[in-house]
């Protein structure tokens, strides 16, 4: 158990979470101006691999981004219809992508629009509990769509976590990265979706692993099981939620890193197939998850009816040793005026030891067959 909670001493850490603020970080962009949506986190062009001074607008950076080269980078952060309608329109993004982009709760998904790729990504967050119980939160989602065309990539992200930002100034200090144009940024945004995913299943195997102890560990002199039974079914419930935004990403995956495609450089390519291969590690750890949660829940539930039988073989045991006492009185209750040594001076002690004796008898019968 100590070792189990080293662990997540060491994990959890590394999984909190930014947070999800609307506002540009005046740090890298100097000079830069709001745009006339209160969705949009952050927009830029970049050139040659670096950051366009100035902060334009998506409709300006479009523009710059096509007629001086490069592309543009606009991220939003749940945009209302009418926020984003304008954005759609100057990009030319197709009206069905745009409305799972607005109203979320999408399947992870690849998708071709003429001359825009539609990705869809569920990021994983583990919520921190002090002690698992029947009703604790292990994992929240959320979203990240991607538009990538030739000249511009469009993120839009939904829930409180999965910020972009952190992963923005990583990349523009890599402009050998940014050169190979939205593919990279695409790339990128799949590696740290991944990438959380691993650490999240390194924090849900603790978890698993804690559960498994417990149910497999002597319990204490009166300790019930039932609690056990209500904390496998909520961390399964979870798992299959983090299954949920694992396995249908693999076929997008497989996509990427293995059909060649216009709008991906070659280049990139390549590193798309390091994340399939990641995202194929982590779909094996939580198909295992959910099938060692469902092993340990049987084991749960046998350990219950064991118990149940135990209990029910005392119960019968002591219910056989209080018959005898109770026949006995019954007979001598019947009041009749020729009962057995019934004005004898020494019968009712007589009758008292043969009964306590009997008693003890039958107490070491079941003692020896372990039902007692």
């Amino acid at each position: 158990m100590s070792m189990i909670r080293d662990l997540r001493a060491v994990v959890r850490p590394a999984l909190r979470r930014e947070s999800g603020r609307r506002t540009y970080d005046t740090a890298r962009t100097a000079g830069a101006r709001p745009t006339t949506s209160s969705a949009v986190v952050d927009c830029a062009v970049y050139r040659d691999g670096r950051r366009v001074d100035g902060c334009p607008g998506p409709a300006e950076a479009l523009r710059r981004a096509r007629a001086e080269g490069g592309f543009a980078w606009i991220g939003l952060h749940e945009p209302t219809e009418r926020e984003f309608a304008g954005i759609a329109e100057e990009f030319g993004l197709h009206p069905l992508a745009v409305e799972d982009a607005v109203h979320a709760h999408q399947r992870p998904k690849l998708e071709r629009y003429d001359d825009t790729l539609f990705t869809v990504f569920k990021t994983i967050h583990y919520v921190e509990h002090a002690e698992l119980t029947a009703t604790s939160e292990v994992v929240e989602t959320g979203e990240v769509m991607c538009f990538t065309g030739a000249d511009f990539i469009l993120t839009v992200r939904h829930g409180g976590q999965g910020s972009l930002r952190a992963l923005r100034h990583r990349l523009q200090d890599d402009p050998e990265l940014l050169v190979k144009g939205p593919s990279a940024v695409l790339h990128a945004i799949a590696d740290q979706v991944v990438d959380g995913y691993i650490a999240v299943a390194e924090a849900v195997q603790c978890d698993i692993d804690e559960v498994e102890i417990d149910v497999f560990s002597a319990p204490s002199k009166g300790a019930s099981r039932g609690g056990d039974a209500g904390r496998i079914y909520q961390l399964k419930r979870e798992v299959l939620e983090f299954k949920r935004a694992v396995t249908p990403l693999m076929r997008p995956m497989q996509q990427l890193s293995e059909r060649p495609m216009r709008l991906v450089d070659p280049d990139i390519q390549k590193y798309f197939r390091d994340v399939a291969d990641h995202l194929a590690r982590v779909h094996e750890q939580v198909v295992s998850f959910d099938d060692l949660l469902n092993s340990i829940l049987q084991a749960n539930l046998a350990q219950a009816s064991v118990a149940q039988n135990e209990d029910m073989r005392k119960i019968t045991s002591w219910a056989a040793i209080f018959a005898v006492p109770t026949m006995i009185a019954g007979i001598y209750g019947m009041n009749f005026t020729h009962m057995p040594e019934l004005k004898w001076k020494y019968g009712y002690p007589t009758v008292m030891i043969v009964t306590v004796l009997i008693c003890v008898g039958i107490h070491r019968g079941f003692k020896r067959n372990g039902w007692l």
